[in-house]
């Protein structure tokens, strides 16, 4: 049986745009690809169009240590590493935006290196993980219902984007 953090993510064919605005390719349980709509938050995010592509990390042991290679998500089991890479491509307005994105519950996000912003109540507030607080405890990581990154309007100028986070499979 497929783990439902498969059916949960959008799935799109590497390398590829074949999209409209607003729209993406997301993956059923036969990984068949239809189209769907993706959440835009804005009005002026209608300019925005994104691909969001699953891999897992796989590792590997060799002569000279371990090899650490992303393959595209077939099928998820517990344990596994997921590597969810955004592309953004902005086709027309000016000015930064915001990137969202709603993690299924059968995933753990894993901290990035990035200037990412996390919610742990469904994305009604947002902060950094270390800051936000579930009752008398601060927040780990394991609680980030949503993470998002603000692009600003000089990285925007540029057309397009990409960025990637990590999760655990539940």
């Amino acid at each position: 049986m497929a783990h439902p953090l498969r059916n949960a993510c959008l799935l799109l064919i590497p390398g590829t745009l074949a999209l409209l605005a607003g729209t993406a390719l997301a993956a059923r349980g036969d990984l068949a690809p239809r189209p769907v709509a993706l959440p835009m938050t804005s009005a002026a995010q209608r300019d925005i169009v994104l691909d969001k592509a699953l891999f897992v990390e796989r590792t590997r042991f060799a002569a000279t240590g371990a090899v650490h290679t992303l393959e595209p998500a077939q099928g998820l089991n517990h344990g596994d590493r997921v590597v969810t890479l955004l592309t953004w491509y902005r086709l027309g307005g000016a000015g930064g935006f915001t990137v969202t994105n709603a993690l299924p519950p059968s995933a753990a996000y894993e901290p990035g290196q990035r200037e990412e912003e996390v919610s742990v109540d469904g994305g009604r507030s947002w902060g950094r993980l270390g800051a936000l607080r579930m009752g008398q405890r601060i927040a780990t990581a394991g609680d980030v219902t949503h993470v998002r990154w603000r692009v600003s309007p000089a990285q925007a100028m540029a057309g397009s984007g990409r960025i990637a986070y990590a999760a655990l499979v539940r």
